[in-house]
Protein backbone atom coordinates (compact mmCIF):
# COMPACT_ATOMS: atom_id res chain seq x y z
CA UNK A 1 0.00 0.00 0.00
CA UNK A 2 2.76 2.46 1.11
CA UNK A 3 4.34 1.60 -2.68
CA UNK A 4 1.07 2.10 -4.34
CA UNK A 5 0.67 5.38 -2.53
CA UNK A 6 4.09 6.52 -3.38
CA UNK A 7 3.64 5.98 -7.03
CA UNK A 8 0.15 7.88 -7.49
CA UNK A 9 1.73 10.64 -5.06
CA UNK A 10 4.48 10.33 -8.03
CA UNK A 11 1.90 9.98 -11.09
CA UNK A 12 -0.33 13.72 -9.78
CA UNK A 13 2.82 15.57 -9.22
CA UNK A 14 4.15 14.22 -12.71
CA UNK A 15 0.71 15.50 -14.17
CA UNK A 16 0.48 18.90 -12.03
CA UNK A 17 4.05 19.47 -13.29
CA UNK A 18 3.43 18.76 -16.97
CA UNK A 19 6.19 17.88 -19.86
CA UNK A 20 8.57 20.02 -21.24
CA UNK A 21 7.66 20.69 -25.04
CA UNK A 22 9.02 22.62 -27.75
CA UNK A 23 6.73 23.74 -30.53
CA UNK A 24 9.02 24.50 -33.52
CA UNK A 25 8.43 26.84 -36.57
CA UNK A 26 5.08 27.96 -35.39
CA UNK A 27 3.09 31.19 -37.11
CA UNK A 28 2.00 32.40 -33.76
CA UNK A 29 -1.22 34.38 -33.67
CA UNK A 30 -1.02 36.42 -29.93
CA UNK A 31 -4.42 38.01 -30.15
CA UNK A 32 -2.52 41.35 -28.90
CA UNK A 33 -0.24 41.52 -31.15
CA UNK A 34 0.70 40.97 -35.02
CA UNK A 35 1.01 38.11 -35.80
CA UNK A 36 4.42 36.62 -35.72
CA UNK A 37 6.17 34.49 -38.23
CA UNK A 38 8.18 30.94 -37.22
CA UNK A 39 9.08 31.24 -33.89
CA UNK A 40 9.36 28.60 -31.35
CA UNK A 41 7.23 28.78 -27.91
CA UNK A 42 8.95 26.89 -24.74
CA UNK A 43 6.23 25.06 -22.94
CA UNK A 44 7.37 24.12 -18.94
CA UNK A 45 4.80 23.50 -16.01
CA UNK A 46 2.07 23.95 -17.69
CA UNK A 47 3.07 27.72 -18.98
CA UNK A 48 4.94 29.25 -21.64
CA UNK A 49 8.18 29.97 -20.66
CA UNK A 50 9.95 31.61 -23.65
CA UNK A 51 9.51 32.77 -27.19
CA UNK A 52 11.68 33.67 -29.80
CA UNK A 53 13.21 32.62 -32.84
CA UNK A 54 15.92 30.83 -31.83
CA UNK A 55 15.20 28.15 -28.40
CA UNK A 56 17.41 24.93 -27.83
CA UNK A 57 15.17 22.05 -26.57
CA UNK A 58 15.88 21.51 -23.13
CA UNK A 59 17.18 17.87 -21.92
CA UNK A 60 14.31 15.72 -22.45
CA UNK A 61 11.74 17.71 -24.09
CA UNK A 62 9.41 16.68 -26.45
CA UNK A 63 9.80 18.55 -29.57
CA UNK A 64 6.94 19.32 -32.11
CA UNK A 65 7.73 21.14 -35.41
CA UNK A 66 4.76 22.93 -36.48
CA UNK A 67 5.91 24.69 -40.16
CA UNK A 68 3.04 26.14 -42.23
CA UNK A 69 0.81 25.70 -39.06
CA UNK A 70 -0.68 28.60 -36.90
CA UNK A 71 -0.50 28.56 -32.63
CA UNK A 72 -3.61 30.53 -31.27
CA UNK A 73 -4.88 31.09 -27.55
CA UNK A 74 -7.33 29.06 -26.44
CA UNK A 75 -11.01 29.71 -26.86
CA UNK A 76 -13.09 30.98 -23.89
CA UNK A 77 -17.14 30.49 -23.47
CA UNK A 78 -18.13 33.00 -20.88
CA UNK A 79 -21.26 32.07 -19.96
CA UNK A 80 -22.05 28.20 -19.83
CA UNK A 81 -23.17 24.95 -17.76
CA UNK A 82 -20.40 22.50 -18.45
CA UNK A 83 -19.90 20.40 -15.92
CA UNK A 84 -23.07 20.97 -14.23
CA UNK A 85 -25.67 19.84 -16.85
CA UNK A 86 -25.56 16.52 -19.11
CA UNK A 87 -28.80 15.48 -19.86
CA UNK A 88 -31.68 18.52 -20.08
CA UNK A 89 -34.51 15.81 -20.04
CA UNK A 90 -32.73 13.61 -16.81
CA UNK A 91 -32.82 16.17 -13.66
CA UNK A 92 -30.51 13.63 -11.99
CA UNK A 93 -27.63 14.67 -14.40
CA UNK A 94 -28.57 18.59 -13.73
CA UNK A 95 -26.91 20.19 -10.82
CA UNK A 96 -28.21 23.81 -11.35
CA UNK A 97 -31.02 26.05 -9.81
CA UNK A 98 -30.77 25.53 -5.95
CA UNK A 99 -33.60 26.26 -3.72
CA UNK A 100 -33.44 29.56 -2.00
CA UNK A 101 -33.38 33.43 -2.66
CA UNK A 102 -30.31 34.27 -1.32
CA UNK A 103 -27.48 31.53 -1.91
CA UNK A 104 -23.89 33.04 -2.58
CA UNK A 105 -22.48 30.47 -0.51
CA UNK A 106 -22.94 27.87 -3.30
CA UNK A 107 -20.09 27.27 -5.80
CA UNK A 108 -20.55 25.80 -9.16
CA UNK A 109 -16.81 24.30 -9.27
CA UNK A 110 -17.34 22.04 -6.61
CA UNK A 111 -20.64 20.21 -8.44
CA UNK A 112 -18.67 20.38 -12.03
CA UNK A 113 -18.47 16.60 -13.26
CA UNK A 114 -15.03 16.13 -15.30
CA UNK A 115 -16.28 13.13 -16.58
CA UNK A 116 -18.97 15.22 -18.75
CA UNK A 117 -18.88 13.96 -22.37
CA UNK A 118 -19.52 17.78 -23.27
CA UNK A 119 -15.87 18.92 -22.31
CA UNK A 120 -14.75 16.38 -24.80
CA UNK A 121 -17.05 17.96 -27.54
CA UNK A 122 -16.14 21.01 -27.04
CA UNK A 123 -12.29 20.61 -26.80
CA UNK A 124 -11.89 19.64 -29.98
CA UNK A 125 -13.53 22.44 -31.28
CA UNK A 126 -10.79 24.72 -29.36
CA UNK A 127 -12.64 25.59 -26.20
CA UNK A 128 -9.64 25.24 -23.33
CA UNK A 129 -11.70 27.71 -21.09
CA UNK A 130 -15.44 28.14 -19.85
CA UNK A 131 -17.36 30.43 -16.70
CA UNK A 132 -19.69 27.99 -15.84
CA UNK A 133 -22.56 29.51 -13.80
CA UNK A 134 -24.61 28.31 -10.89
CA UNK A 135 -28.09 29.01 -12.73
CA UNK A 136 -28.97 30.08 -16.06
CA UNK A 137 -31.62 32.38 -14.92
CA UNK A 138 -30.70 34.81 -16.91
CA UNK A 139 -31.37 33.76 -20.08
CA UNK A 140 -34.12 35.84 -20.01
CA UNK A 141 -33.10 38.40 -17.65
CA UNK A 142 -34.74 36.56 -14.76
CA UNK A 143 -35.14 33.64 -13.09
CA UNK A 144 -35.68 31.83 -9.65
CA UNK A 145 -33.10 33.06 -7.75
CA UNK A 146 -31.76 36.31 -6.78
CA UNK A 147 -28.53 35.61 -5.71
CA UNK A 148 -27.70 32.06 -7.05
CA UNK A 149 -23.79 31.48 -5.97
CA UNK A 150 -20.76 31.51 -7.36
CA UNK A 151 -19.27 31.18 -11.21
CA UNK A 152 -16.30 29.33 -11.50
CA UNK A 153 -13.70 30.14 -14.74
CA UNK A 154 -12.18 26.61 -15.18
CA UNK A 155 -9.99 24.47 -17.87
CA UNK A 156 -11.90 21.76 -19.89
CA UNK A 157 -9.77 19.33 -19.09
CA UNK A 158 -8.84 17.92 -15.78
CA UNK A 159 -9.35 14.28 -13.47
CA UNK A 160 -11.12 16.58 -10.74
CA UNK A 161 -12.63 20.09 -10.78
CA UNK A 162 -9.63 21.22 -8.26
CA UNK A 163 -7.34 20.43 -11.70
CA UNK A 164 -9.91 22.34 -13.83
CA UNK A 165 -9.95 25.37 -11.48
CA UNK A 166 -8.46 28.32 -12.11
CA UNK A 167 -10.79 30.60 -10.42
CA UNK A 168 -13.30 29.05 -8.38
CA UNK A 169 -15.00 32.37 -7.03
CA UNK A 170 -15.00 34.55 -10.41
CA UNK A 171 -18.22 36.24 -9.79
CA UNK A 172 -21.14 36.20 -7.96
CA UNK A 173 -24.22 35.81 -9.92
CA UNK A 174 -27.34 38.00 -9.17
CA UNK A 175 -30.49 37.65 -11.24
CA UNK A 176 -32.01 41.70 -11.08
CA UNK A 177 -35.85 41.98 -10.55
CA UNK A 178 -36.96 43.12 -13.72
CA UNK A 179 -40.77 42.47 -15.39
CA UNK A 180 -41.59 39.76 -16.55
CA UNK A 181 -38.95 38.40 -14.34
CA UNK A 182 -39.05 37.87 -11.07
CA UNK A 183 -41.68 40.71 -10.87
CA UNK A 184 -44.06 38.64 -12.21
CA UNK A 185 -44.26 36.03 -9.42
CA UNK A 186 -46.34 38.84 -7.53
CA UNK A 187 -45.67 40.86 -4.57
CA UNK A 188 -46.78 43.86 -2.68
CA UNK A 189 -46.49 46.45 0.24
CA UNK A 190 -44.98 49.33 0.43
CA UNK A 191 -42.11 50.89 -1.43
CA UNK A 192 -39.21 51.94 0.98
CA UNK A 193 -38.08 55.36 0.25
CA UNK A 194 -34.71 54.53 -0.83
CA UNK A 195 -35.98 52.27 -3.68
CA UNK A 196 -38.55 54.85 -4.56
CA UNK A 197 -35.73 57.46 -5.09
CA UNK A 198 -33.88 55.19 -7.80
CA UNK A 199 -37.29 54.77 -9.82
CA UNK A 200 -39.18 58.47 -9.61
CA UNK A 201 -42.48 58.32 -10.75
CA UNK A 202 -42.84 54.69 -10.03
CA UNK A 203 -45.20 54.84 -6.78
CA UNK A 204 -49.02 54.33 -7.21
CA UNK A 205 -49.01 54.78 -10.76
CA UNK A 206 -47.14 51.38 -10.99
CA UNK A 207 -48.94 48.18 -11.72
CA UNK A 208 -48.55 45.03 -10.06
CA UNK A 209 -45.51 43.76 -11.97
CA UNK A 210 -43.48 46.91 -11.36
CA UNK A 211 -44.04 46.72 -7.53
CA UNK A 212 -43.42 43.49 -7.47
CA UNK A 213 -39.93 44.14 -9.10
CA UNK A 214 -39.24 47.46 -6.51
CA UNK A 215 -40.06 44.70 -3.68
CA UNK A 216 -38.00 42.22 -4.89
CA UNK A 217 -35.02 45.36 -4.95
CA UNK A 218 -35.80 46.17 -1.79
CA UNK A 219 -35.50 42.32 -0.20
CA UNK A 220 -32.24 42.80 -2.41
CA UNK A 221 -30.94 46.00 -0.37
CA UNK A 222 -31.95 44.48 2.93
CA UNK A 223 -29.50 41.51 2.13
CA UNK A 224 -26.22 44.35 0.90
CA UNK A 225 -27.12 45.96 4.19
CA UNK A 226 -27.26 42.57 6.56
CA UNK A 227 -23.88 41.75 4.92
CA UNK A 228 -22.27 44.69 5.60
CA UNK A 229 -23.26 45.15 9.08
CA UNK A 230 -21.82 41.00 9.28
CA UNK A 231 -19.18 42.53 7.55
CA UNK A 232 -18.28 44.92 10.08
CA UNK A 233 -19.13 42.56 13.40
CA UNK A 234 -16.57 40.17 11.69
CA UNK A 235 -13.71 42.65 11.28
CA UNK A 236 -14.68 44.09 14.96
CA UNK A 237 -14.21 40.41 16.42
CA UNK A 238 -17.15 40.87 18.36
CA UNK A 239 -17.25 38.43 21.42
CA UNK A 240 -20.62 37.71 20.15
CA UNK A 241 -20.12 37.10 16.85
CA UNK A 242 -21.42 33.76 15.09
CA UNK A 243 -20.02 32.95 11.34
CA UNK A 244 -22.69 32.72 8.31
CA UNK A 245 -22.03 30.82 5.26
CA UNK A 246 -24.15 33.67 3.16
CA UNK A 247 -22.50 36.63 4.78
CA UNK A 248 -19.10 35.42 4.19
CA UNK A 249 -19.23 34.59 0.47
CA UNK A 250 -20.32 38.04 0.14
CA UNK A 251 -17.68 39.53 1.77
CA UNK A 252 -15.43 39.60 -1.55
CA UNK A 253 -18.11 41.31 -3.52
CA UNK A 254 -17.91 43.71 -0.44
CA UNK A 255 -14.76 44.52 -1.16
CA UNK A 256 -14.93 44.94 -4.62
CA UNK A 257 -12.78 41.85 -4.99
CA UNK A 258 -15.33 40.03 -6.89
CA UNK A 259 -17.86 41.12 -9.66
CA UNK A 260 -21.71 40.64 -9.65
CA UNK A 261 -22.88 38.53 -12.71
CA UNK A 262 -25.84 40.50 -13.43
CA UNK A 263 -28.62 39.11 -15.70
CA UNK A 264 -30.24 42.10 -17.03
CA UNK A 265 -31.59 41.88 -20.65
CA UNK A 266 -33.91 45.37 -21.52
CA UNK A 267 -32.13 48.62 -21.35
CA UNK A 268 -34.46 49.95 -18.75
CA UNK A 269 -33.47 46.74 -16.48
CA UNK A 270 -29.59 47.35 -17.30
CA UNK A 271 -30.41 50.72 -16.34
CA UNK A 272 -31.17 50.05 -12.87
CA UNK A 273 -28.79 47.67 -12.32
CA UNK A 274 -26.41 50.09 -12.69
CA UNK A 275 -27.68 52.53 -11.24
CA UNK A 276 -28.09 50.21 -7.84
CA UNK A 277 -24.46 48.99 -8.28
CA UNK A 278 -23.56 52.74 -7.84
CA UNK A 279 -25.57 52.96 -4.93
CA UNK A 280 -24.14 49.56 -3.53
CA UNK A 281 -20.41 50.46 -4.56
CA UNK A 282 -20.32 47.19 -6.13
CA UNK A 283 -19.03 46.10 -9.58
CA UNK A 284 -20.79 44.57 -12.00
CA UNK A 285 -20.83 42.45 -15.56
CA UNK A 286 -24.07 42.03 -17.74
CA UNK A 287 -24.93 39.13 -18.95
CA UNK A 288 -26.59 38.98 -21.88
CA UNK A 289 -28.70 42.12 -22.42
CA UNK A 290 -30.64 42.34 -25.23
CA UNK A 291 -30.94 45.82 -26.31
CA UNK A 292 -26.82 47.06 -26.50
CA UNK A 293 -28.19 50.40 -28.57
CA UNK A 294 -30.19 51.53 -26.65
CA UNK A 295 -27.93 50.83 -23.51
CA UNK A 296 -24.15 51.19 -24.86
CA UNK A 297 -23.69 54.60 -24.45
CA UNK A 298 -24.57 54.40 -20.07
CA UNK A 299 -22.53 51.20 -20.42
CA UNK A 300 -19.26 52.85 -22.00
CA UNK A 301 -19.60 55.67 -19.71
CA UNK A 302 -19.60 53.75 -16.55
CA UNK A 303 -17.40 51.34 -17.94
CA UNK A 304 -19.41 47.77 -17.79
CA UNK A 305 -18.47 45.01 -19.29
CA UNK A 306 -20.98 42.75 -21.11
CA UNK A 307 -21.46 38.84 -21.64
CA UNK A 308 -23.42 38.96 -25.26
CA UNK A 309 -25.49 35.93 -26.10
CA UNK A 310 -25.47 33.37 -29.22
CA UNK A 311 -25.24 35.21 -32.17
CA UNK A 312 -26.88 32.41 -34.06
CA UNK A 313 -30.02 32.82 -32.60
CA UNK A 314 -33.75 33.77 -33.75
CA UNK A 315 -35.52 37.14 -33.51
CA UNK A 316 -36.85 37.60 -30.36
CA UNK A 317 -40.38 38.65 -31.10
CA UNK A 318 -41.96 39.01 -34.53
CA UNK A 319 -41.41 42.53 -34.34
CA UNK A 320 -37.51 42.36 -34.27
CA UNK A 321 -35.51 42.44 -36.63
CA UNK A 322 -34.45 39.01 -38.50
CA UNK A 323 -30.71 39.96 -37.71
CA UNK A 324 -31.18 41.22 -34.11
CA UNK A 325 -29.06 38.85 -33.10
CA UNK A 326 -26.33 38.48 -35.66
CA UNK A 327 -25.30 42.43 -35.09
CA UNK A 328 -25.02 42.61 -31.23
CA UNK A 329 -21.61 42.37 -31.25
CA UNK A 330 -21.23 44.93 -33.95
CA UNK A 331 -23.71 47.34 -31.80
CA UNK A 332 -21.27 46.65 -28.30
CA UNK A 333 -18.38 47.37 -30.66
CA UNK A 334 -19.60 50.77 -32.27
CA UNK A 335 -20.99 51.41 -28.14
CA UNK A 336 -16.71 51.03 -27.25
CA UNK A 337 -18.56 48.46 -24.64
CA UNK A 338 -15.79 45.74 -23.66
CA UNK A 339 -17.50 42.69 -25.07
CA UNK A 340 -16.70 38.94 -24.76
CA UNK A 341 -19.28 35.90 -26.03
CA UNK A 342 -20.93 33.50 -24.15
CA UNK A 343 -23.64 30.20 -25.16
CA UNK A 344 -25.45 30.37 -22.12
CA UNK A 345 -25.95 26.59 -22.75
CA UNK A 346 -23.77 23.21 -22.71
CA UNK A 347 -24.94 22.29 -26.15
CA UNK A 348 -23.86 25.41 -27.98
CA UNK A 349 -20.35 25.83 -26.81
CA UNK A 350 -18.96 23.63 -29.67
CA UNK A 351 -20.40 26.50 -31.97
CA UNK A 352 -18.49 29.40 -30.35
CA UNK A 353 -16.05 29.95 -32.91
CA UNK A 354 -19.01 30.16 -35.45
CA UNK A 355 -21.25 32.55 -33.66
CA UNK A 356 -18.35 34.81 -33.18
CA UNK A 357 -17.41 34.86 -37.25
CA UNK A 358 -21.39 35.11 -37.99
CA UNK A 359 -20.35 38.28 -36.02
CA UNK A 360 -18.14 38.76 -38.19
CA UNK A 361 -20.75 38.21 -41.71
CA UNK A 362 -22.77 41.34 -40.21
CA UNK A 363 -19.94 43.68 -39.67
CA UNK A 364 -17.82 43.11 -36.49
CA UNK A 365 -13.87 43.35 -37.32
CA UNK A 366 -12.13 39.97 -37.64
CA UNK A 367 -9.52 41.18 -34.76
CA UNK A 368 -12.08 42.03 -32.48
CA UNK A 369 -14.18 38.73 -32.89
CA UNK A 370 -10.95 36.95 -31.92
CA UNK A 371 -10.34 39.40 -29.06
CA UNK A 372 -13.96 38.35 -27.89
CA UNK A 373 -13.85 34.88 -27.60
CA UNK A 374 -9.84 35.12 -25.93
CA UNK A 375 -8.80 38.02 -24.25
CA UNK A 376 -11.97 39.85 -23.74
CA UNK A 377 -12.85 37.16 -21.52
CA UNK A 378 -10.02 36.65 -19.78
CA UNK A 379 -9.68 40.14 -18.71
CA UNK A 380 -13.23 40.99 -17.97
CA UNK A 381 -12.89 37.82 -15.30
CA UNK A 382 -9.64 38.92 -14.24
CA UNK A 383 -7.48 36.41 -15.31
CA UNK A 384 -6.07 38.90 -18.59
CA UNK A 385 -2.48 37.65 -16.57
CA UNK A 386 -3.12 34.09 -16.95
CA UNK A 387 -5.13 33.63 -20.37
CA UNK A 388 -6.28 34.86 -23.67
CA UNK A 389 -3.42 35.41 -25.43
CA UNK A 390 0.02 33.80 -26.42
CA UNK A 391 2.56 35.36 -24.13
CA UNK A 392 5.78 34.44 -21.84
CA UNK A 393 3.91 33.28 -18.26
CA UNK A 394 0.70 32.42 -19.42
CA UNK A 395 -0.68 29.10 -19.00
CA UNK A 396 -0.21 26.92 -22.43
CA UNK A 397 -3.96 27.00 -23.10
CA UNK A 398 -2.88 26.64 -27.26
CA UNK A 399 -4.40 25.83 -30.44
CA UNK A 400 -2.35 24.62 -33.38
CA UNK A 401 -4.52 24.90 -36.24
CA UNK A 402 -4.34 25.04 -40.13
CA UNK A 403 -6.02 28.25 -40.98
CA UNK A 404 -8.58 30.46 -38.75
CA UNK A 405 -10.11 28.73 -36.01
CA UNK A 406 -13.33 30.31 -36.83
CA UNK A 407 -13.58 29.57 -40.23
CA UNK A 408 -15.44 25.69 -40.06
CA UNK A 409 -13.52 24.20 -42.53
CA UNK A 410 -10.35 24.86 -40.30
CA UNK A 411 -8.97 21.62 -38.30
CA UNK A 412 -7.22 21.99 -35.25
CA UNK A 413 -4.05 19.72 -35.24
CA UNK A 414 -2.95 19.73 -31.47
CA UNK A 415 -4.20 21.42 -28.54
CA UNK A 416 -2.79 22.17 -25.59
CA UNK A 417 -4.55 23.10 -21.94
CA UNK A 418 -2.38 24.19 -18.99
CA UNK A 419 0.51 22.80 -21.05
CA UNK A 420 -0.81 19.08 -21.33
CA UNK A 421 -1.94 18.18 -24.92
CA UNK A 422 -5.14 16.95 -25.34
CA UNK A 423 -6.39 14.15 -27.39
CA UNK A 424 -8.72 15.18 -29.69
CA UNK A 425 -11.12 12.70 -29.03
CA UNK A 426 -14.65 12.42 -28.22
CA UNK A 427 -18.27 10.26 -27.59
CA UNK A 428 -19.20 11.27 -30.94
CA UNK A 429 -15.34 10.39 -32.39
CA UNK A 430 -15.58 7.33 -30.82
CA UNK A 431 -18.86 6.63 -32.46
CA UNK A 432 -17.70 7.56 -35.65
CA UNK A 433 -14.62 5.35 -35.55
CA UNK A 434 -16.24 2.55 -33.92
CA UNK A 435 -19.35 2.37 -36.60
CA UNK A 436 -18.20 4.03 -40.31
CA UNK A 437 -16.06 0.82 -40.71
CA UNK A 438 -18.79 -1.93 -39.81
CA UNK A 439 -19.44 -4.42 -42.47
Amino acid sequence: MKLLGILMAGALAAYAAGETVLIQNADVYPVNGAPIKGISLLIQDGKILDMGAKIVAPKGAMVLDVKGLRVYPGMIDSATDLGLEEIESIRESVDTNELGDFMPQLKALSAVNPDSEHFGVVRVNGITGAVTLPSLGGRGGGGGQLISGQAALLHTDGWTWEEMEINRSVAMCLNFPAAGGRGGRGGGGGMPADVQDMFPGAGGAAGNAQRAVLDQIAKLNTFFDDARKYQKAKAAHLPDFHPDLKFDAMIPVLEGKMPLAVSAARANTIHDAIAWAEKQNVKIVILQPREISKAGPELKAKNVPVILGRVLALPENEDAEYDQAFTQPLEAYKAGVKFALGTFTNEFVRDLPYQAATAVAYGLPHDEALKALTINPAEIWGAGDKLGSVEKGKYADLLITDGDPMDIRTQIRHLFINGKEITLSNKQVRLYERYSGRQ
